[in-house]
């Protein structure tokens, strides 16, 4: 485990030079043994000659570089990086009207994840804050995605995806806004003020707060069958 997080840590700081401190308190979460400058030392050795096995030129791709070492990855494409390279390809798209495009990388891009990020590693406090942050592009990339799948309207069809979200994240505020008026635009008032009242529960039991008043006004104007809800508005959690 602590080779697999070794190369974990310097994968995400990829290109990077990371302190042997630094390595040091990932490792063994701020509480390291009296020996473990000379494991840390082993562990690397060990990593170079897993590297050297799979044909790479080991000192190469981890150099020693005061006051740590350095993963030297060009040439070679992580998950995150093309992760990076969707999501900007589709932005791109979304700008210029390419709608069905930019939906579809979306979700080429959403696909990258199998589970959480860094599943096995996230009782480590280092790797669940990296976790945390992969996790947290992946719903700004699904709220993006549902946005353009209800300008086109798609609403329908993301009612499936958006119920079982929000399961998930039973206090976001986005997610239940999207759903709120894709159930809305679907003919399910019922079910999109019910949705409206759950968070509201979740953010009153879990926090003791109300819905911020964006969320308020959208619940009115379900309740008003405002008109505004009915268009395609790109950002319709906006404009009532």
């Amino acid at each position: 485990m602590k080779l697999r997080s070794l190369l974990a840590y310097l994968c995400a700081n990829r290109d990077e030079v990371v302190s042997s401190s630094q390595l040091i308190d990932a490792l063994w979460s701020g509480a390291p043994p009296q020996t473990a400058s000379t494991a840390l030392h082993v562990y690397i050795s060990k990593l170079r000659k897993h590297l050297q096995d799979i044909g790479l030129d080991a000192m190469s791709v981890l150099a020693t570089r005061p006051p740590g070492y350095q993963l030297n990855l060009s040439g070679v494409t992580l998950d995150v990086n093309e992760l990076e390279i969707l999501l900007a390809k589709a932005r791109e798209l979304r700008e210029s009207g390419r709608k069905e495009e930019a939906s579809e990388i979306f979700s080429q891009a959403i696909a990258l994840w199998r589970g959480r990020a860094l599943e096995d590693l996230r009782d480590i406090p280092a790797f669940d804050s990296i976790g945390r942050q992969l996790d947290e592009r992946r719903v700004l990339a699904q709220e993006q995605r549902f946005e353009l799948e209800l300008e086109l309207g798609n609403h329908t069809a993301i009612i499936g995806e958006l119920f079982s979200l929000v399961d998930n994240r039973s206090t976001s505020e986005n997610l239940h806004g999207l759903l709120m008026i894709a159930l809305y635009r679907s003919g399910r008032t019922a079910e999109a003020l019910a949705t409206y009242s759950c968070l509201r529960r979740n953010l009153v039991d879990d926090f003791g707060i109300e819905p911020t008043p964006r969320l308020q006004r959208l619940q009115y104007a379900i309740l008003a069958h405002d008109p505004s809800l009915d268009g395609r508005d790109a950002h319709a959690l906006n404009a009532v």
